[in-house]
């Protein structure tokens, strides 16, 4: 075979490797508006936030799953796999000794920074957004897309269900009780328009006492007690006798509607705090919370 011959054969050989690869990657738009190269059915999976690794369980698609950050701690599988740092900081090196073809990130709490760097090194970053219920319900489909999980519909299709249950049950509800939720213990925290938490208490059939353009404002005590919340929601990692103290020193507010009708409550901060299919049972957990009358025997009375 001549030397122009074997030459002409090996443009051939490399340009059907440049096509197949070509099409064995898709253009995908992620939630940012951004191109990503994503290769067709990614085997190395890093995921950069315990939301993202919830979700990726849920659809069944753990195994291909080769990293997590360091609070990924549902389903209890997740255990087994490597930590790559926290989801605000990220441990780059980490990361890439993991040799991803994919890493899925989220636009809350991941750092730039860290995806820029990571497709500089040819690493793909999907990123993800999820708002509310519906952003949440979006971001499980185009990741089912992404994996070319069947499940994803019917994951959705399920949620949907149970959402409109929730809407239709309070639907008739003339009064929505004035509810205060706090994120952690110190300082107060809590929930602005802008977060899926809001939108929760929204579909509960409540009154955010928090609604406004700040995310997450602060409260003095003063504050949230001249807001006179007749609900008050605490989240947090805390259990046992650490929620206790913080309902005595709430407590001391007799006048508070919440405090006199003793509905101060804890609720688990991995069901509330991230927005994974589970936030349909935060959804469930909160309107029983908001209207006991409607899913209980018996009524709170309700105010004018």
């Amino acid at each position: 075979m001549g030397k122009k011959c074997l030459i002409f054969l090996l443009i051939i050989v490399i340009l059907i490797f440049t096509v197949h690869k070509q099409l064995r990657a898709e253009i995908m738009t992620d939630q940012l508006g951004r191109q990503v190269n994503v290769p067709d059915n990614p085997k190395r999976v890093v995921a950069l936030a315990p939301s993202i690794t919830e979700i990726i369980f849920a659809l069944g698609q753990e195994k291909r799953l080769k990293g997590v950050t360091q609070f990924s701690d549902y389903p209890p599988e997740t255990a087994r796999l490597p930590r790559v740092g926290s989801y605000i900081h990220l441990d780059l090196e980490r990361i890439v000794a993991l040799k991803p073809d994919l890493c899925i990130a989220t636009k809350d709490g991941n750092s730039k920074a860290v995806a820029d760097r990571l497709e500089a090194l040819n690493i793909p970053v999907y990123t993800v957004d999820p708002r509310d219920l519906d952003s949440v319900m979006v971001t499980i489909l185009q990741l089912g897309h992404l994996f070319d999980a069947k499940k994803a519909q019917n994951l959705v299709s399920d949620m949907n269900a149970r959402i409109h249950h929730i809407e239709k049950k309070v639907t008739g509800t003339a009064y929505r009780p004035r509810v205060f939720f706090q994120i952690g213990i110190a300082p107060i925290v809590s929930v602005g328009t802008d977060t899926f938490i809001h939108d929760l208490i929204v579909r509960a059939g409540g009154k955010n006492l928090a609604e406004g353009k700040t995310p997450y404002p602060r409260f003095s005590k003063e504050q949230v007690i001249s807001l006179s919340p007749e609900v008050f929601i605490i989240t947090s990692m805390a259990r046992g006798e650490v929620f206790n103290k913080v309902k005595r020193e709430w407590g001391q507010w007799e006048n508070m509607p919440a405090v006199k009708n003793d509905r101060i409550t804890l609720v688990d901060s991995n069901i509330f705090d991230r927005p994974t299919p589970r936030m349909v049972d935060a959804l469930e957990e909160l309107a029983k919370h908001i209207h006991p009358e409607l899913f209980t025997p018996g009524t709170l009375k309700e105010q004018p």
